[in-house]
């Protein structure tokens, strides 16, 4: 399954894992890809593009997926975005929900991570959002679907990363930054799927909780309405695993995935 392509390669990808499987490891900000369409509307020159995109990617989570999905037992599915999120971010509420739309970045972001203008301040957002966003969550929401259907349950483990040092767009930036902050949702996140992250990821460092980002993805046809679709943010403090910002992977990878084919394991039992 791939998104619509013009001028882009396929802006999303469903890799698939065991059938028995109910886990989709979801990958929504890895990519550093933005096509040239896209990239005519960001005012940024192109030195100043890549040091944001080192700021906002979340540097090679797609591989610690894959590489957890090769250790797995049962392999999971992989959902991974292929473009970057300054194209649109898909985990984002494309309306006023949207609490990052005080910072300027809703589903498409107007500013960058040092609150510099990235768009103009006017741009619509309609457009992208129509061509990027929602055929990647109508592709997230029948990949869930389908899990449910083939194996009743769903659970979404979403792989991001951040830096050690809060940068100036986060709203939360003033609490605990562990080497791995675990993301719950009151009604997604059961007690004994957060019980199986903290042990799978134990050998990581401290694990944290909804510090320094909170909640999960879920799409919006189950959100709040299926329990049977469990959720939880993965979020891994970039030090521990690659040089900052936007550098290379390092030793810490490989433990890291490890971990996460644990957690992927235990889930998948």
């Amino acid at each position: 399954m791939t998104g619509p392509t013009t001028d882009a390669p396929p802006s999303f990808e469903l890799l698939p894992g065991a059938g028995d499987s109910p886990v989709i490891l979801h990958v929504p900000h890895s990519a550093r890809e933005i096509p040239p369409a896209v990239r005519a509307g960001i005012v940024l020159d192109d030195d100043a593009l890549e040091r944001e995109l080192d700021h906002i990617t979340d540097a090679h989570t797609a591989r610690i997926a894959e590489e957890a999905a090769r250790l797995a037992s049962v392999a999971p599915w992989r959902f991974v975005n292929r473009l970057s999120r300054l194209v649109v971010d898909p985990e984002r509420f494309p309306d006023e929900r949207e609490e990052m739309l005080a910072v300027g970045m809703g589903a498409v972001y107007t500013r960058t991570t040092h609150r510099a203008p990235l768009r103009p301040a006017d741009t619509d957002p309609g457009p992208l959002v129509e061509r990027y966003f929602r055929p990647y969550a109508r592709a997230m929401t029948e990949a869930v679907a389908d899990r449910l259907a083939a194996t009743g349950r769903a659970v979404i483990i979403d792989v991001h990363s951040y830096p050690t040092a809060a940068l100036p767009y986060e709203l939360h930036g003033e609490g605990p930054r562990p080497p791995v902050c675990l993301g719950t949702d009151a009604f997604h996140t059961p007690p004994e799927l957060l019980a199986k992250a903290r042990e799978a990821f134990e050998e990581c460092g401290e694990t944290g909780l909804d510090s320094p980002f909170s909640g999960t993805y879920v799409p919006l046809e189950f959100y709040r309405k299926r329990p049977e679709v469990g959720a939880l943010m993965v979020e891994i403090r970039r030090d521990t695993y690659m040089t900052e910002p936007g550098g290379p992977a390092g030793p810490g990878l490989p433990r890291l995935a490890a971990a996460l084919a644990a957690l992927v394991d235990a889930v998948s039992r």
